[in-house]
């Protein structure tokens, strides 16, 4: 297959598909004129890195999934690793989702008068390192998200 039929059927554009081949996680077998062929099993090997991509690999551990013969050798316990990480990543995204939720449904009259709401804002405004050494609950994972400005004390210790 050219790198066209190859971008079409997986639709990886093809300057994607030639630096995944400088980065080594593809290779063409030969070139048909100017233009580069590959296997036509790139599109699955294509499917298994886009599968990476979205699980949150970077190219280079997607890269190291493979063998020298370019079959998959996966390393079941970065799996593992990853499927931990995503877990952290779900519940702290749910504990924001919730806390939007309480705050849009919130029947105190102003914010600033809800506990709930008050007890989120103290936790955005406890020192980072706290926040990291807790388990996350409901409010301080969602009080982890809150925006910080520029030039604020807060943002400075975090490098934002």
């Amino acid at each position: 297959m050219d790198i066209a039929a190859v971008a079409k059927r997986s639709g990886v554009p093809a300057s994607t598909l030639r630096y995944y081949e400088e980065k080594g996680l593809i290779a063409s077998i030969g070139r048909q004129g100017l233009r580069r062929v590959f296997d036509p099993l790139v599109v699955e090997r294509l499917a298994l890195i886009a599968l990476g991509r979205a699980a949150g690999f970077s190219l280079d551990e997607i890269a190291a999934m493979f063998a020298a013969d370019g079959r998959p050798s996966i390393d079941r316990r970065m799996l593992t690793a990853k499927a931990a990480e995503l877990d952290r990543t779900i519940h702290r995204l749910s504990a924001m989702r919730d806390g939007l939720r309480h705050a849009a449904a919130c029947r105190a009259p102003s914010h600033l008068e809800c506990p709930t709401f008050r007890r989120l804002l103290a936790e955005a405004a406890a020192p980072a390192r706290q926040r990291k050494t807790k388990e996350p609950s409901m409010h301080n994972a969602a009080a982890a998200q809150v925006p910080r400005r520029p030039g604020t004390a807060t943002a400075r210790a975090k490098g934002t």
